[in-house]
């Protein structure tokens, strides 16, 4: 039996049940490809499915890497896969590895213009960051306020939106305004007096506001500067949202999970970082066998930027 190393929960709870075990690795079946992984990406997602794992559970939803092996019929969104293609993949399950058996349909060419750790880090916050702006309809001539614009969602979504034609204003720490900036966006710091600062970088109004972070703040502000509720959308403050009537995204209750719109957006998210038109900030890279290490610092909820583990 061909075997591989991975991360596995010992059960549920946080980065503490995490554990390097030796594992089967399934060989592929129709449709499925082995990838030998270059490059796990963390999110925070990856912190409330561990929260509720069963022991044995395998996490990690995307990674770049090398195709090993390939069924029959391993075609993905952009065409057939071969054996030593590069490639990244999203959703997939079990991605804190060494090497992983996954759905061609989850697997996509790897952009050259990224190395292994920012791609790895491409699709989930490409395709969620494409969903708010297909959510709330951002178009040329919009200004945008994006909460949280230097987070990997808010960054996406700022250079999303600018590559649509919009004004982004992003709201950041003192720590990431230049972040912000070099990334095209009207920095302003968050905290008391936001609304105000706001309406100096934007004295013409917003018309669509993002919140990424999921704070009082950030929907209060929102619905102070938005008249229009429909083009504010949160992937955060679901209680919050919910009261106020704003668009609910993602994963939380009542939110629309955007499934069709997520799924066709890892396409043109690739084709955009091939050409260098759509930046991948990484934070911190970990080896493997520091999962647990990695996860935290997500968890810290200031990890500089993406992370990812390197098998």
């Amino acid at each position: 039996m061909t075997t591989t190393h991975a991360i596995v929960a010992s059960g549920p709870g946080g980065p503490e049940v995490l554990e390097l075990r030796e594992v089967p690795l399934a060989a592929p079946g129709s449709g499925e490809v082995t990838i030998s992984v270059r490059a796990a990406g963390i999110n925070p997602v990856d912190l409330k499915k561990l929260a509720g794992a069963e022991a044995g559970a395998r996490p990690g939803i995307e990674l770049s890497g090398v195709v090993t092996a390939v069924g029959d019929g391993a075609v993905g969104p952009l065409g057939e896969i071969a054996v030593g293609d590069e490639v990244v993949a999203y959703p997939v399950v079990g991605g804190y590895a060494q090497d992983v058996t996954v759905p061609a349909t989850s697997v996509l060419r790897k952009p050259r213009a990224l190395d292994w750790a920012r791609a790895a880090n491409l699709l989930l916050v490409g395709v969620t960051a494409t969903h708010l702006l297909e959510a709330t309809g951002v178009h040329d001539g919009d200004t945008v306020l994006v909460h949280g614009a230097s987070g990997g969602v808010g960054l996406t979504a700022l250079q999303l939106a600018l590559q649509r034609g919009a004004t982004v204003v992003g709201t950041a720490s003192a720590a990431n305004q230049q972040l912000v900036a070099d990334h095209g966006g009207i920095p302003v710091i968050y905290g008391e007096g936001l609304a105000d600062r706001v309406r100096s970088a934007a004295p013409e109004g917003i018309d669509v506001a993002l919140d990424t972070v999921g704070t009082d703040e950030a929907v209060d502000v929102s619905l102070e500067l938005v008249a229009d509720r429909d083009r504010i959308a949160t992937i955060a403050a679901f209680a919050r949202g919910g009261e106020a009537g704003i668009r609910l995204l993602g994963g939380g209750p009542g939110a629309d999970p955007g499934r069709e719109i997520r799924s066709a957006a890892r396409g043109p998210l690739v084709e955009l970082a091939d050409r260098g038109a759509l930046d991948v900030v990484v934070g911190r890279t970990f080896p493997l066998a520091e999962a647990r290490a990695a996860l935290e610092l997500v968890a810290s909820g200031h990890p500089g930027g993406q992370v990812a583990l390197l098998p």
